[in-house]
């Protein structure tokens, strides 16, 4: 006749020990092709999820770049005046520029330099003495220093016949709504991932109980509590979620350093420097790969968790 003994993990009543499996016998079956599959299933996610983030931390790095560059840089604008000689007016408007604090360089574009701007829409070879081509100088704003745009606007306006302020404020605002728009759907799909792996995991740990409900029923019939045999499917799936999270996420650590190395090893080219100025150097820095570590944290106690809830709601109804 089996020893009847105080079970102290579980804190049932006394009972056989021989109806319960042993202690290196595990409730939910560390190899099976379901956990297999859940692994997969979780590494595809957290590696996706991984290069959303990345993408959307690369975005706001060049968006934040663009609008540095562009905020320190102002266009001045000349335009042909009747009875008014432009090359005059062109050099009283840099002489403006120049007297007014908190510019720093001033270069005014000569004629060549302004018709070869317009080249991309009307092509080359254009004569263009008949056309009032405006002409360009370009202000940039001395480091540090904040100028009153506005003073210098109305300076311009009162001496310089023709003349514009452009501080392209217009080109700011659209690329902060740009910088906004990639974080929050980069949210979004991180949302959805993550409500995707929580329902695959639902449907695994179900799927877990379905095949070893003789033995869960077992257990609660004899008094087991639901939190041990929740504690057992949380244990298991936490390492799956481990698992899975530590491929997807090693996965595409692997693939921005790669980026990174190709992108500094184009440097200097044609090519490299276009893709620089679009979408910097591929590299995401310490802060990019230290997110991908705490969403491969985050992914395996979101699943460890998923699967303790579902395990507990499903016993709630064996009761």
């Amino acid at each position: 006749m089996s020893d009847l003994r105080m079970d102290d993990e579980t804190g049932t009543r006394p009972r056989m020990s021989g109806l319960l499996p042993r202690a290196d016998t595990p409730i939910v079956p560390k190899n099976s092709i379901a956990g297999r599959a859940l692994v997969a299933v979780i590494a595809i996610m957290t590696f996706l999820a991984s290069l959303t983030t990345g993408a959307v931390m690369l975005i706001r790095a060049s968006a934040a770049e663009w609008e540095s560059d562009v905020a320190r840089e102002i266009t001045i604008q000349v335009r042909p005046v009747q009875g008014r000689d432009i090359e005059a007016e062109l050099r009283r408007a840099a002489e403006i520029a120049r007297a007014f604090p908190g510019v720093g360089e001033v270069r005014p574009y000569s004629k060549e330099e302004s018709a070869r701007l317009l080249e991309p829409w009307l092509g080359s070879g254009l004569t263009l003495d008949d056309l009032p081509v405006p002409r360009v100088i370009v202000v940039r704003i001395a480091p540090g220093a904040t100028p009153d745009l506005a003073q210098l606007r109305r300076n311009l306006t009162e001496q310089v016949a023709g003349a514009s302020l452009d501080d392209h404020r217009a080109w700011i605002d659209r690329m902060r709504a740009m910088a906004r728009t990639s974080v929050i759907g980069g949210i979004g799909v991180l949302i959805l991932m993550l409500a995707a792996t929580m329902l695959s995991v639902a449907f695994a740990t179900r799927g877990a109980m379905a095949t070893n409900r003789a033995i869960v029923e077992v257990l609660h019939f004899i008094g087991a509590k639901n939190g041990f045999i929740a504690g057992q499917f949380q244990r298991h799936f936490l390492v799956l979620g481990l698992q899975g999270g530590l491929i997807g996420g090693g996965a595409a650590i692997l693939l921005f350093a790669i980026a990174g190395a190709i992108g500094a090893w184009g440097s200097g080219t044609t090519g490299g420097d276009q893709l620089a100025a679009l979408f910097g150097t591929f590299s995401i820095g310490i802060e990019g790969y230290v997110a991908v570590l705490v969403q491969i944290v985050v992914v395996a106690i979101v699943t460890a968790l998923t699967s303790r809830r579902t395990v507990n709601r499903t016993l709630a109804t064996v009761e």
